[in-house]
Parts: structure tokens; C-alpha cells; sequence
């Protein structure tokens, strides 16, 4: 049986992302299951998609790889990546070579989208939001300027108003363009630029910023370094205190078989790596080597250069950003993961960028002319809306408009989405195949006569990461050792060795690749035991590893010729 195919044409509500996700499942349900991991403020089922083929393995006796998306409510592009990331897996198992492997020996969970409430309200009105629709940090409104569509077009735009203090004026060279006013400027027309919208309890003179009322963020939201409202906004009121962050971080601690991540955001076209707290000298050294290697492939697939947060992604030189996702996932488990911001309408423009935070703080006037002409060339001008005047209730002459923001800044036009999700889909899924796997290499079974044998069985680690993913994961000691079990046919006995032992760990090849140096053997290792029992009995063996897979083999022991 067939799926639809993915709809690139716009971005999907949350029926539509729910009815795609079980057309997906009833089109194959040998490779997706769909779980609810928990519901949002509004009530609604957090999905997740699960995708392996059950006929290799369950999922927890495979290796795991998590994604998520759409953490910030009006990210819908990072959903959309999300999606095509699961269409693209079923639909091209057995089709191509990495996605069956990846499939058959590896289990992907992917999350579409955190924010299910946000991102509905931002999809189906004109507003937009950080996360949540729970009013937060204040519950009611207070007094001030909050975003509305004023003018009922369906969009919340800038509003201009001629003011002789005004910082901006209309650029000579486009008058669509406001341009910031010399400091020493006097004598020409002037404006002050405001959000779209009305004041509450306005006293005709004062017009002041209301503070939002929906200021939850999601991604201040996370254990590791919380800091609560007072030190960074939209913290919550404790960690993990929303439902939506509370069901993911508790399917990952039921969860202990992931070994990497990707959560997609927008935007800036950026790969971005931990920390966000601390520099680079905080990681054990070994970690930040495979940290800027697996960089280094992302951006040499999808053109996103791969950034320090603290170092080159700060908001404020002189603030860092606490309770993040990706700092929570490397630290407390030891998974390497990036968070993308997808997307740059910049970099879509032809326009080079020196640094990625003090470009969105100002743009210069050049770079708004060569963004003007991308929206005629590429989306015929619909991207930006013309000024218009309009009379607003409290504040008499205005013009409205602006960017369409939503549908050119927060997301990819769609005609931009396709190889967007083609270049992060091979990401994803070069990202995942660098799993550690556990595999048996070879088992030898010799009869040493008088119904005595001696089994021999070499295990080996076929992935690119260790067995326990990373120093930090040694650190914290979240990643128990491999375990291998031997179980005994009836009227056996045991001659030498253990029943039940642990085994420590193997390295993959991720301590090889910045090495020139021979390492040995370190990614095998073999059990041995000897034991008296009927020739023709069976025994299994099995290993288990947390992160790395569970295997097993039944041996049949024969006599000797």
C-alpha cells in the first residue's frame, strides 16, 4: 500500500499533521507505530512516530536516534522537516541502501512538533507566539501595545507614524524601506515604528510595549542550568513545569537506547552545538572533537555552517541562554545533537552574513535593498506589503505594513521547502547511521570430548560512536555496561565461566578519526565459557547493551566427526 504524497504547498494544522501521520502507520505498519507520549495545556495528543522494521528487532533492541521539531510555536518549518524526514524513511526503505540499513538495524523516534497549541493558534490566526497559549509570565493583560490585525487583512504588520523624534525616515533608494536617522538629523520626516495593534488602557499620550501574554518558552524550559523568570523570560515556573517538555524528557529517561539528536527551529540557517553556558573547554576533549566531525559533515551536506551557541550565538555578549534543550540532552545523557535553525531568507538573498546574532539585531541598508529585490525576483513582491494609511482608533494616522514575516522570516516560502527537507532528511540520516551497534562476529564452538565444550563468542561494535556514546555519558554513568547472558539447555552444567556478566564497553571508530595512530582491536572483544551437556542441545547467547542494540545467537552443540 501506497501513502499520499507530502504536501510541500503549505504548512500543516494539527488534524492535518495527525491524519498524515495514520495514513502513514496504516500504509506501513511493519515500520511506523505512532505513540502519544503525553498531552498539551490545551488537551491535546503529543505524537510520536516510531520507525524501525519489527521484523529485524523491537525498537528498544535497536539503537536510538531522536528528533524533534517545532519546539517554538511558529516554527513550522522545523515540522515540516520533521514530516518529509518520516515519508521520506517509509517510502524509500528497500529503495535506498542507507535507509534500509537504517531501518533494519537502528529505530528513529521523531517528534513533529512540541508546540501543538502554539503552532495551531500561529497556523489558524494572525498571531504569533513563543510556545505555549498558557498566559504566562502574567495572566492577565497588562497595560500596553499588543499585536493585533487592526486593519483585518489577516496579518499583524509595523505600523508608521509621523513623529518629529522619530529614530527612522524612508530610504531615498526604496521607499518601501525605513532607514535608521543620522544621530545629528534634522529638519526632514520622521517615524516612529510600532508592532501592528492596539493599547490597552491607553491615556492618549504614553505608548508603551505590553509585555506578552503568551511568554512561556519551551526551550528556557529544560533541567539543565534552569534559571527562573526573574534572571531569563519565559523560563516557566520550574523545570520541566509544562506538560509538553514533562512527557518528552520522560519518554527519554524510558527510553535509554538513543545515542544522538536533531531539534529543528528557525531561523538563520545555522547548525547549532552545545553549549549554550559554558565555552568550549567545559567538554571533555575527546567529545568536542566528535562534536565539530559531525559538524563538519552537516554543513558539508546541507551548506549551514556548525556553530558554538556560547561562542557565536549569543543574543547578549554578555548573557547566556539557561535551560536549553540541547544543552539538557548532552549533558544529563551524553547524546550528541545539534539544534538547526532552518532557514535564512538572508542567505536566499545572496547576502553574506559576518555574524549570525548581530545581523538579526540590525540589518544594513544594503542588505534590506538585496532582500527587496529577492521578494520581487523569487516570490513576486508578495513578501513584503505595501505601506497603506489607515485611520487607527487610538492613534489617529498611521500606515500600515511590512514583511509578511510568518511566510518569509519564521519560515521557508514553500516553494523553498522541498530542498530544504531533501538536504536535512540526509543529514538526519548520515547523523543516525553514526550510532554505536552491537553484533556478534563470530562464535566458536569446540568439543573438547566427554560431552565438555569450549564456546568462544567475538562481539564486535559495527558502529561509528562507543557503546556508551560519549566521555559526558562516562561521566554521568547513565549508560550501563553491556551485559551478556548465556542460557543453558536442560541437564547442561557449568564447567567455567559466568551465566550472567558484564563486559564494560567497546569503542566504535569515533576515537579513530582524527588519530593517525593504530589503535587496535578496541571495538571487539569475546566471552568465553566451558560447560558439559548432551551433544545436539542448543544454548543461546545473548549481549545487551543499552545504547547500542541487543543481540543473540542460538548454537547447536556438535560431536565431534
Amino acid at each position: 500500500m501506497k501513502s499520499k504524497s507530502f504536501d510541500f504547498s503549505h504548512y500543516y494544522t494539527y488534524s492535518e499533521l495527525v491524519d498524515y501521520l495514520q495514513v502513514l502507520e496504516s500504509a506501513y505498519p511493519y515500520l511506523l507505530s505512532l505513540e502519544v507520549i503525553g498531552k498539551s495545556y490545551e488537551g491535546r495528543d503529543l505524537w510520536l512516530a516510531i520507525l524501525t522494521d519489527r521484523e529485524t528487532g523491537a525498537p528498544l533492541a535497536k539503537p536510538g536516534y531522536w528528533i524533534d521539531a517545532n519546539t517554538h510555536a511558529g516554527e513550522v518549518t522545523g515540522s515540516a522537516v520533521a514530516l518529509y524526514i518520516i515519508y521520506h524513511l517509509l517510502t524509500q526503505y528497500q529503495q535506498d541502501d542507507r535507509v534500509t540499513r537504517l531501518l533494519e538495524n537502528y529505530t528513529v523516534y521523531i517528534l513533529p512538533r512540541l508546540a501543538v497549541d502554539g503552532a495551531e493558534k500561529y497556523l489558524t490566526t494572525p498571531y504569533s507566539l513563543r510556545s505555549s497559549v498558557r498566559h504566562y509570565p502574567n495572566s492577565e493583560r497588562r497595560d500596553g501595545l499588543y499585536p493585533e490585525d487592526i486593519n483585518g487583512d489577516g496579518l499583524i504588520l509595523q505600523m508608521r507614524i509621523k513623529d518629529e523624534c522619530g529614530a527612522w525616515k524612508v530610504s531615498e533608494l526604496d521607499p518601501r524601506v525605513m532607514v535608521p536617522r543620522e544621530p545629528t538629523e534634522f529638519g526632514g520626516t520622521y517615524y516612529t515604528l510600532l508592532t501592528e495593534g492596539l493599547i490597552h488602557n491607553y491615556d492618549g499620550y504614553k505608548i508603551e510595549l505590553a509585555p506578552p501574554l503568551f511568554g512561556m518558552d519551551f526551550n528556557r524550559n529544560y533541567p539543565y542550568q534552569w534559571v527562573g523568570e526573574g534572571e531569563q523570560k519565559g523560563a516557566g515556573d520550574f523545570p520541566l513545569s509544562e506538560p509538553e517538555t514533562r512527557a518528552e524528557a520522560e519518554f527519554w529517561r524510558q527510553h535509554r537506547n538513543i545515542n544522538g539528536f536533531l531539534t529543528y527551529h528557525t531561523y538563520g540557517g545555522v547548525i547549532l552545538r552545545p553549549y549554550s553556558t559554558h565555552a568550549d573547554d567545559h567538554f571533555p576533549f575527546e567529545d568536542l572533537q566528535i562534536y565539530q566531525l559531525i559538524g563538519e559533515k552537516g554543513t558539508s551536506i546541507t551548506g549551514y555552517d556548525c556553530i558554538s551557541v556560547y561562542h557565536d550565538f549569543r543574543y547578549n555578549p554578555q548573557q547566556v541562554t539557561n535551560g536549553a534543550m540541547d544543552d539538557y540532552a548532552y549533558d544529563r545523557f551524553g547524546w550528541f545533537g545539534f539544534t538547526i535553525e532552518l532557514w535564512d531568507p538572508a542567505v536566499a538573498a545572496g547576502i553574506e552574513k559576518k555574524d549570525y546574532v548581530s545581523w538579526r539585531r540590525f540589518r544594513p541598508v544594503a542588505d534590506e535593498l538585496k532582500l527587496m529585490r529577492w521578494n520581487e525576483e523569487k516570490l513576486g513582491g508578495s513578501g513584503f506589503i505595501d505601506w497603506q494609511p489607515f485611520e487607527h482608533p487610538q492613534l489617529g494616522a498611521v500606515e500600515i505594513g511590512g514583511w509578511d514575516v510568518k511566510r518569509v522570516w519564521h519560515n521557508a516560502p514553500a516553494e523553498y521547502l522541498p530542498e530544504l527537507c531533501e538536504k536535512h532528511c540526509r543529514f538526519a540520516i548520515a547523523h543516525a547511521l553514526m550510532s554505536p551497534r552491537l553484533a556478534v562476529a563470530r562464535t566458536v564452538v569446540t568439543d573438547r570430548g566427554n560431552d565438555i565444550y569450549h564456546i568462544v563468542v567475538q562481539l564486535e561494535n559495527q558502529g561509528f560512536l562507543p557503546t556508551y556514546t560519549s566521555k559526558k555519558a562516562q561521566e554521568r554513568s547513565c549508560v550501563k555496561p553491556i551485559e551478556v547472558s548465556l542460557s543453558l539447555p536442560e541437564g547442561a552444567s557449568l564447567i567455567g565461566g559466568q551465566l550472567k556478566q558484564e563486559i564494560g564497553h567497546l569503542e566504535g571508530r569515533s576515537n579513530k578519526a582524527k588519530k593517525n595512530l593504530a589503535q587496535g582491536s578496541d571495538y571487539r572483544c569475546h566471552v568465553e565459557w566451558v560447560l558439559k551437556a548432551t551433544p545436539g542441545s542448543e544454548l543461546q547467547i545473548t549481549a545487551f547493551s543499552e545504547r547500542a542494540g541487543t543481540v543473540s545467537r542460538l548454537l547447536t552443540l556438535q560431536p565431534k566427526n
